[in-house]
C-alpha cells in the first residue's frame, strides 16, 4: 500500500504522517518535493510513484493574506486539488482532500449539514470551495471539512493564546463568531478509520463530503478563556487570567477578510458512515494544552 500525503509539515498532514505509518508506505511531502504551484510538477510525481491512495492535507491556510495573495492561494487550494483529483481518477484510486467550514457565509442559526449552499465569503473560502468542486470530478473522492483546527504543533489560536497570556496584561477577543474547536490528531484518527474503511471494503461506496468536528460550540473569546484558565491550573506562569480578556464583536475589530459568525459543523453523517464517536472539545483542548506545555 503506497500512499502519497501532501502538506506534512501543517497540523493535519503532520499528525496524520505518525498515524498513517502502520498502514503502509508513506510518501510524505512538502512544498519542496512537491511544489503545488506547478501542475506539471504534481501530474510528473504522481506518474512516478503511481500512489494506491492521495491524501491531500496541503493548503494555503493564511485567512487574511489570501486576499492579497489571490493568484497562489487559487494555485494551492483550487488548481492543485483538481489536479491530484484528475490524476486519481486516471490511476483510478481514492482521493482524500480536507476543506473548511470556511465555505459557508455562516448566517445560517443551526450546525451546517454537507448538503448546505456554500456562500464563502472571503478568497481563502472562494479558493477552499472551487477546489472542492475540482476533486468532485473524481467518483472516489472523500472531503473532510474541519474547524478551528489546532494541535500541539504548527500555528493556531491555542498556541497564539498560550504565548500572549505570558506577555501582555489584557486582550480583546470577539465574542460573536461561534464554532468548535478540532484537533489535528482527531482530524487524522477519523482519517485513518476511512482509510482503513475504504481499504477493506471491496465495494466501498459512500465516497462524498463529510464534515469533521468536536461536540460543542463556542466562541473565540470563550475559547480564549478555557485556554487561559486551562494553562493557569496547570502551572504556567501568566501575566494576565480570563477576567483581563475582553469580549468585543467583530465589528469593532475588523480583519481582511470576513469570517463566518456560525461556523458549526453538523458530524451526523461522518458518526453514522464510519461508526465514529467525536469528543467534546473541551477535553481535547485541555488535553493539547498539557502537552504544549511539556513542550516549553
Amino acid at each position: 500500500m503506497k500512499i502519497l500525503l501532501t502538506g506534512k509539515d501543517g497540523q493535519v498532514g503532520f499528525a496524520l504522517h505518525k498515524k498513517l505509518v502502520s498502514v503502509g508506505e508513506v510518501i510524505a511531502t512538502d512544498r519542496n518535493e512537491l511544489n503545488l504551484e506547478n501542475p506539471d510538477a504534481i501530474r510528473a510525481f504522481i506518474e512516478k510513484i503511481k500512489p494506491d491512495i492521495i491524501i491531500n492535507a496541503a493548503a494555503y491556510t493564511d485567512v487574511d493574506k489570501a486576499e492579497s495573495e489571490i493568484e497562489l492561494a487559487h494555485k494551492v487550494n483550487t488548481v492543485a486539488p483538481k489536479v491530484l483529483a484528475e490524476k486519481a481518477s486516471q490511476l483510478n484510486v481514492p482521493m482524500i482532500h480536507f476543506s473548511t467550514d470556511y465555505v459557508f457565509d455562516g448566517l445560517k442559526n443551526e450546525p451546517y449539514v454537507e448538503t448546505d449552499q456554500a456562500n464563502p465569503q472571503s478568497i481563502y473560502g472562494k479558493t477552499k470551495w472551487e477546489g472542492e468542486e475540482g476533486v468532485r470530478q473524481h467518483k472516489k473522492h472523500i472531503i473532510l471539512r474541519t474547524s478551528w483546527v489546532f494541535s500541539s504543533h504548527g500555528k493556531n489560536f491555542l498556541k497564539t493564546i498560550l504565548k500572549l497570556i505570558q506577555e501582555k496584561t489584557s486582550l480583546n477577543i470577539v465574542s460573536d463568531q461561534k464554532g468548535t474547536p478540532t484537533s489535528a490528531d482527531a482530524i487524522a484518527e477519523v482519517t485513518y478509520k476511512i482509510v482503513k474503511t475504504i481499504l477493506n471494503k471491496a465495494s466501498f461506496e459512500d465516497f462524498g463530503t463529510y464534515h469533521v468536528a468536536f461536540e460543542g460550540e463556542v466562541s473565540w473569546y470563550q475559547y480564549a478563556c478555557f485556554i487561559t484558565d486551562e494553562a493557569i491550573r496547570l502551572g504556567l506562569k501568566t501575566t494576565m487570567t480570563s477576567q483581563d480578556i475582553m469580549a468585543i464583536s467583530s465589528d469593532t475589530y475588523p480583519t481582511l477578510a470576513k469570517r463566518p459568525m456560525n461556523s458549526r459543523l453538523n458530524t451526523t453523517k461522518v458518526k453514522k458512515t464510519f461508526m465514529l464517536k467525536l469528543p467534546c472539545w473541551e477535553q481535547e483542548v485541555a488535553a493539547v494544552i498539557k502537552i504544549a506545555l511539556s513542550n516549553t
